[in-house]
């Protein structure tokens, strides 16, 4: 679990106008709320929020105007559709020692079984409910000799120690389907041809 430390501002001035003032000083609006507290508006720097949020679920350490300081992790993001910079993001406040429920991404190693299977991910990322603090960064799975029809369970994955399922333990993460038959041309033909 990685911890990114950021220096944020408060801020006054709200709507479009502001955003738009505050991301052309290469910064991000941002809003924290949590724990019953009034929500808190915050400018960061987007270059070092944008380095941060490239590894899921950053634990960020907020030093909010050299005076007080906070945990923080990403809630929402949202980035301009056209050209990915960061236009807001939302951040939940955490306590040590807190468990919060967020989503692990699901990494897959092993070949399986020959024949031309198809790997499906019916979930790309694990909820799970674990220590704020020690969020870990990924799970991997196995799906070394897997046939068709095999599937992959959230209650068969390994968990680190002190992480627990926040999903039904029989909800179905990966599955292996069935390669589907390619029909050559002549075959087509032939069947077009026993048709007429």
């Amino acid at each position: 679990m990685s911890e990114v430390k950021l220096s944020a501002e408060t801020r006054t001035e709200f709507g479009k106008g502001a955003a738009r003032r505050i991301r052309r000083e290469n910064k991000v609006p941002v809003v924290l709320y949590g724990h019953g507290s009034d929500p808190l508006h915050l400018t960061l720097p987007g270059h070092d929020l944008l380095l941060a949020l490239r590894t899921p679920n950053v634990l960020i350490a907020l030093d909010i105007d050299g005076k007080t300081s906070e945990l923080a992790i990403p809630k929402a993001v949202q980035r301009d559709p056209l050209k990915g910079f960061l236009e807001h993001v939302d951040l939940l406040l955490v306590k040590r020692g807190e468990k919060v429920t967020v989503e692990i991404p699901v990494h897959v190693e092993g070949e399986l079984a020959p024949g031309g299977n198809l790997l499906e991910h019916v979930l790309d990322a694990l909820p799970v409910e674990t220590e704020a603090t020690h969020i870990p960064e990924s799970v991997t799975v196995s799906v070394e000799g897997l046939e068709a029809g095999a599937s992959v369970l959230a209650k068969d994955i390994t968990l680190p120690s002190g992480t627990t399922l926040a999903v039904e333990e029989d909800a179905v993460v990966l599955q292996v389907l069935a390669a589907q038959a390619e029909e050559t041309e002549g075959e087509a033909a032939e069947e077009a041809a026993a048709e007429a």
